[in-house]
């Protein structure tokens, strides 16, 4: 289990960080390997060259724009959830992104090493996300 939390605040509207933020097909250009599918229900991210990789399929469970949102990691190889809040904070806009990833066959002593993984990863996701415009 990697279970982190990650927050920013950064100088845009509330609006503009959560455009941003939920640009899925954008996630994609922040994760090596990754191209994102979107689809009605949420999205699917294939990490991988061709057919060696593996697809991640989320869920979108629960959307509150320009505020809320929760995802369903629905892979075999990766389960788990993502929530992304977004709020205003004087003059910034606050970003809380948690989430919770189980990796298949990966074994307990690991977690610390998925928490730092996954923290990096998606730390560097949401900044690309909020330094630039689609």
């Amino acid at each position: 289990m990697a279970l982190i939390e990650i927050v920013r605040d950064v100088p845009l509207t509330q609006d503009a960080a959560w455009s941003r933020l939920t640009d899925w097909q954008r996630h994609g250009d922040f994760v090596p390997l990754t191209s994102i599918q979107v689809s009605p229900a949420g999205f699917v991210a294939h990490t991988g060259l061709g057919p060696l990789g593996f697809d991640d399929p989320m869920e979108i469970v629960a959307s509150e724009p320009p505020s809320f949102c929760r995802l369903e990691k629905r892979g075999r190889v990766v389960t788990g959830w993502a929530e992304i809040r977004v709020s205003p904070l004087g003059d910034l806009t606050r970003i809380v992104w948690r989430e919770d990833i189980h990796v298949t066959g990966m074994p307990r002593f690991a977690d610390g090493l998925a928490r730092a993984s996954s923290r990096k990863l998606f730390g560097k996701v949401i900044d690309g996300l909020l330094a630039t415009a689609g």
